[in-house]
């Protein structure tokens, strides 16, 4: 998928249009189309190539929102799948909405969270003066999956995003930085 030659939204749902469902042949009216820069078109592409496979044993999957809220993708969908095809769904979501953070969104290189008036992933060059949002040494790319009200930290489960492999590795959360 090109993207930089016509309008990437469009040939994100032509190439995808079973995920979309667009009206007729109005693929840029289709719901659920992207929201967001031509910089995440890859990564999107990846995440509809990662959902046809966890649905391609049947049920029901379309897209009824992607765009970029503070500074990452969010992915909402509609449909009803088995549990199994459910759960490789979200997972290619978190993938998707993960490597968001590490992605420009306006040229798709490496990035990271910019602030400012609102919050931005950008690379150097399309940080337009922003300063980088500062994160605690350690918790790079964590994700809090799942979390237990209390003190007891064991009962959180951390997982960190690998740009790299596009993968998530589980962390132990005893083993990050304590605010002091």
């Amino acid at each position: 998928m090109s993207g930089s030659v016509g309008n990437w939204r469009v040939e994100l749902v032509e190439v995808h249009r079973d995920l979309f469902a667009p009206p007729c042949d109005a693929a840029f009216a289709a719901r659920g189309a992207p929201e967001c820069g031509p910089g995440w078109h890859d990564l999107l592409d990846r995440l509809c190539v990662r959902i046809r496979k966890a649905t391609h044993a049947g049920g029901d999957f379309r897209f009824s929102q992607i765009k970029e809220k503070y500074g990452t993708l969010r992915v909402y969908w509609d449909g009803r799948l088995s549990p199994e095809a459910t759960i490789q769904v979200e997972e290619a979501i978190a993938l998707a909405e993960a490597r968001s953070a590490t992605c420009c969104e306006v040229c798709g290189e490496p990035g990271r969270l910019h602030g400012g008036a609102w919050l931005t992933t950008r690379c150097t060059v399309h940080a337009e003066g922003r300063a980088p949002v500062e994160s605690r040494p350690g918790l790079e790319n964590i994700y809090i999956v799942s979390y237990v009200a209390g003190d007891d930290r064991s009962q959180i489960t951390c997982r960190r995003y690998d740009r790299d492999t596009d993968t998530f590795t589980e962390v132990d959360p005893a083993s990050l930085p304590v605010e002091e």
